[in-house]
Order: C-alpha cells, then sequence, then structure tokens
C-alpha cells in the first residue's frame, strides 16, 4: 500500500508542467504597507457605500408614499369619483 501512495505522488510529481510550482503570482507585486493605506481606495469604498445606502433609502421612501397613496384610494368609497 505505501508502494502504491508513492507511485501516485511520483506521477502527480511528474503530471505537473515544469516550473510552475515555483512561479510568483502576477498580482502581488509588492508587500502591502499598512503604515500607509491607500486612501483613494478607501475613500471610493466608503463613497460607494454611502451612496448606496442613499438610494436604498429614497426607494424605500418613494415605495411607503405610493403604499400609502394607495392605501387611501382603497379606503376612498366615493360614488362621485368612479
Amino acid at each position: 500500500m505505501a508502494a502504491g501512495l508513492r507511485a501516485v505522488r511520483r506521477w502527480a510529481l511528474v503530471a505537473a508542467p515544469p516550473g510552475l510550482a515555483f512561479t510568483r503570482s502576477a498580482f502581488v507585486v509588492k508587500k502591502a504597507n499598512n503604515a500607509q493605506p491607500n486612501w483613494l481606495g478607501v475613500g471610493l469604498a466608503f463613497s460607494t457605500s454611502a451612496v448606496l445606502w442613499a438610494l436604498l433609502i429614497k426607494q424605500h421612501n418613494e415605495d411607503v408614499m405610493e403604499y400609502e397613496r394607495r392605501k387611501q384610494e382603497r379606503g376612498h368609497k366615493c360614488t362621485e369619483c368612479s
């Protein structure tokens, strides 16, 4: 059984393309510096969040107003209006 596991490991190493095990990621160029945050990214993230919350609250208020308007129309039982 141990020989079978060694064979599987050996075939796994042979099957891998050469050099891929030691490559660097193209997206990591330098180590993150936490002493100097990316203020542009921080500002963009917070402003995007604020805009989305503002749009959500605005849409909610419009929906509540439409709900109240329709609720009043349902309760209006006038023969002159119809």
